[in-house]
């Protein structure tokens, strides 16, 4: 059964699901006023043309298919699943779990997700808002640091097999130098 949030509904063009987020380094801890939610996630397909994932938060669990990036537009199928199957998928998963908290922030008119990354991942903290149309306004949290909308590095299902504990240069909260 399709799980259609309001996002989808917005963002259908030509009966496809279109997800549609810009993503940001978070600087400083001003934004951890919400609760987070235990997220673990694998990857059946890492293909940059079709990513295949499986997330379990809580009881609940997805399978989901993310087609190519175009900047910050791309397609996006999301299935509700069985947890019992959830958890057969993720031990099929190639590379490490992914494993997050994520936070929900509400800022003028925006709900940012903020996802603080654990494990091979620790350090990292991305923020994400999804939006409408990509011409959309965004005002921007005090906490909002460099976009990393299309740095390709940043992607979970990248994370999964390049973990940001193996990056050169890192900096605070996520940001790393070239290279």
């Amino acid at each position: 059964m399709w799980r259609f949030t309001a996002r989808f509904w917005r963002n259908r063009e030509a009966g496809m699901a279109v997800e549609i987020e810009r993503k940001f380094l978070v600087s400083g801890d001003a934004w951890k006023i919400a609760s987070g939610s235990l997220i673990r996630q694998g990857y059946l397909s890492r293909d940059p043309e079709r990513t295949v994932r499986v997330r379990v938060s809580g009881d609940s669990a997805w399978l989901c298919v993310k087609g190519l990036n175009h900047g910050m537009t791309r397609s996006e199928f999301e299935y509700s699943i069985p947890r019992a199957d959830a958890a057969a998928l993720l031990a099929m998963c190639a590379g490490p779990l992914i494993e997050k908290t994520r936070h929900r922030v509400d800022y003028a008119g925006h709900c940012w997700e903020i996802d603080e990354f654990h494990g091979q991942n620790a350090g990292l903290v991305v923020a994400e808002v999804e939006l409408a149309q990509p011409t959309d306004m965004v005002d921007f949290p005090p906490w909002i640091g460099a976009e990393v909308t299309e740095d390709a590095r940043y992607f979970n299902s990248n994370l999964a097999s390049c973990p940001y504990s193996l990056w050169a240069g890192k900096t605070e909260h996520g940001g790393a130098t070239p290279g």
